[in-house]
């Protein structure tokens, strides 16, 4: 599709489940609006590369794993003016035709607002607490611990009513829907996170341009989410790294 469109969206993908990608690749594509979706590929072979035959469907092999921050931010840099919204989309998640429709149309009222999310569900149906106060380092200690629950459901929000708009210090990044001038403004992800943490850093970098991020309840989506950190010793340290350099850029 050539010139300007309503959305766009970029999915990161690394040796993804190939039916469950072809899910969400499936809820963007239904969804009634001019749109593009574009799939970087950050795996060892162009495998997944059958999945993107369609029109409205863009695939670039990056040949080796350059991050996921740095992949998204390659969509900003090549098509920065080619639509009203951008969507940063995990390769795990399933949604109706028209929740992107209806939060473009939420986040349009309000021009200091740059970002959207919706309530995010389990495939069983269980909430996923997405929404989050910005973390101190004793925080992410105490998560990987399973210790002090209460402290962890506070930092979660869960002590307010989550059926209400929010408007949170940061939000989980399995769905942000921006406005794309504002993603551009802020310069996208920061790439010295080669995974983990550029959700919470984007957010503080929305705070620093004075704008705010709404929690939008009243549209859902589902979500696989793999918690992968907490099952390989390898991404875990990916995480404890990417963590060190945003309480070094934020502080403590």
């Amino acid at each position: 599709m050539d010139g300007k469109v309503q959305i766009t969206a970029s999915i990161v993908l690394y040796k993804e489940n190939g039916d469950t990608l072809q899910k969400t690749i499936d809820s963007f594509l239904n969804t009634q609006l001019t749109k593009k979706l574009y799939l970087i590929d950050n795996s060892p072979n162009d495998f997944l590369k059958k999945y993107a035959d369609h029109p409205d469907v863009n695939y670039s092999f990056s040949t080796a794993n350059i991050g996921f921050g740095k992949a998204h931010n390659t969509v900003l840099e090549n098509s920065s003016n080619s639509s009203e919204y951008h969507l940063f989309l995990n390769p795990d998640v399933a949604f109706k035709p028209n929740v992107i429709p209806n939060l473009m149309e939420q986040l349009s009222k309000d021009q200091n607002v740059s970002m959207i999310s919706p309530k995010v569900l389990y495939p069983d149906g269980e909430l996923q607490y997405t929404c989050r106060k910005y973390p101190r380092f004793l925080d992410l200690i105490i998560r990987r611990l399973g210790i002090f629950k209460k402290r962890v459901y506070n930092k979660e929000y869960r002590d307010q009513d989550l059926t209400k708009t929010l408007y949170p210090d940061f939000i989980h990044g399995c769905f942000l829907l921006f406005k794309t001038q504002d993603l551009i403004d802020i310069k996208g992800f920061d790439e010295r996170y080669f995974l983990y943490m550029e959700d919470a850093d984007i957010c503080r970098k929305i705070d620093a341009a004075g704008k705010k991020k709404m929690y939008y309840p009243q549209e859902e989506i589902v979500h696989i989410h793999r918690k992968g950190s907490n099952k390989s010793i390898r991404l875990f340290f990916r995480h404890l790294i990417s963590a060190i350099k945003y309480f070094n850029k934020w502080g403590y």
